[in-house]
């Protein structure tokens, strides 16, 4: 899968003090990859190289109908 603006991700980089955080993927450029999160009173835009994150499964939890 692609990586897009738009797409939702989660940081992989333990070492990342966003470790584990979800966020929105805003821009892209030369590998490196602005993501926004938000969460209840804020708002953050970080930027993180491309081997930092991964897609988030979309369809993940989702039961079978």
């Amino acid at each position: 899968m692609m990586i897009l603006p738009g797409s939702a991700i989660r940081v992989t980089n333990p070492d990342d003090t966003y470790y584990g955080f979800q966020g929105q993927v805003q821009r892209l450029d030369g590998g490196k990859v602005a993501v926004l999160f938000e969460g209840g009173n804020w708002d953050k835009l970080v930027t993180f190289n491309l081997s930092e994150i991964a897609l988030v499964d979309a369809t993940a939890g989702r039961g079978k109908k």
